[in-house]
């Protein structure tokens, strides 16, 4: 799996948070990676609220949404990092498979968004797994709860399993109404952005709770199948990102044509799509950690 994550102090990592003050167009945005963590934060069991609370630094005051954008922040101090939000695809394949796809641009294996995923859910689990103190030696594990959970966002995001050929989006350039922008960032950021001017007040715990009440309405039944992972794994990620791929192929790319512009019929039709993958990836990052912090395993 990947090697040299997770290196440095916790005192780097709180000299790093005056980041969090700097735009970002990576990821979700910050604004979707704050919706991911704020849905997890409501469907973590009593012990993985506890053990999430004792990672964060003081500065979050105990709340993990406060630092979900970190890894975008500080992926150009950690270069090696860059490659981890995401996993390309052959053009025009709409799938998604491990050993193909999981590597980055030197074709160096395991370094792609899922496999970050499965290394530090196992850098999690074997800290907090019962008689392996040593491993709290090896891992910096706020940083492997921050960048778990930065990364299970990212894979929720159609465009970050996207075609090699256009860079998940990157370089295809199109207008956002009247904004010239890029297909990614339509996905990353203003897709949201448009949402929360048009129908939430630009309120965003307004269109927090309203994802919350679609989860336990409409999307109710759908909540124990997104939380289940095949096999007993902790982890699904791969699943997460065949999902991703396949609705870039049917909504992210289509009538998407470099130089298109993009209005309502687009941005109406894409909204449902990109809330529901926030939810779910939400409750998902959640079952992963109450899956890691069970009652069964204790902090060293």
């Amino acid at each position: 799996m990947i090697s040299s994550m997770s290196i440095g102090s916790n005192d780097r990592l709180i000299a790093l948070l005056v980041l969090l003050l700097i735009p970002t167009v990576l990821g979700w945005g910050k604004e979707g990676h704050y919706v991911v963590c704020k849905i997890t934060q409501e469907y973590l069991s009593e012990d993985a609220l506890f053990a999430v609370k004792q990672l964060l630094p003081d500065s979050a005051h105990g709340d993990l949404a406060a630092l979900c954008s970190w890894p975008d922040e500080i992926r150009f101090h950690y270069h090696w990092s860059s490659a981890l939000h995401y996993a390309d695809t052959p053009d025009f394949l709409c799938n998604y498979q491990y050993c193909r796809d999981c590597h980055d641009s030197y074709g160096r294996k395991h370094r792609c968004v899922t496999g970050a995923i499965h290394n530090y859910t196992m850098q999690l689990k074997l800290a907090y797994a019962e008689g392996s103190s040593k491993f709290n030696c090896e891992y910096n594990l706020t940083e492997a709860l921050l960048f778990l959970s930065h990364f299970v966002g990212d894979v929720h995001q159609p465009l970050h399993v996207g075609f090699t050929g256009d860079l998940g989006g990157n370089s295809i350039t199109v207008r956002w109404y009247r904004r010239k922008t890029n297909l990614h960032h339509v996905w990353d950021n203003m897709i949201i952005e448009s949402a929360l001017k048009m129908f939430y007040g630009s309120d965003l715990s307004t269109m927090i709770q309203a994802i919350q009440r679609n989860i336990t309405d409409i999307w109710s039944n759908d909540v124990s199948i997104w939380e289940h992972c095949a096999h007993n794994y902790t982890a699904c990620p791969d699943w997460y990102a065949s999902e991703s791929v396949s609705l870039a192929c049917k909504f992210a790319y289509r009538n998407a044509t470099p130089g298109s512009t993009l209005k309502d019929e687009y941005f109406l039709s894409r909204l449902p799509i990109v809330e529901k993958r926030l939810a779910q990836g939400g409750v998902r990052l959640a079952a992963i950690l109450n899956r890691i912090f069970t009652s069964k395993t204790g902090i060293a």
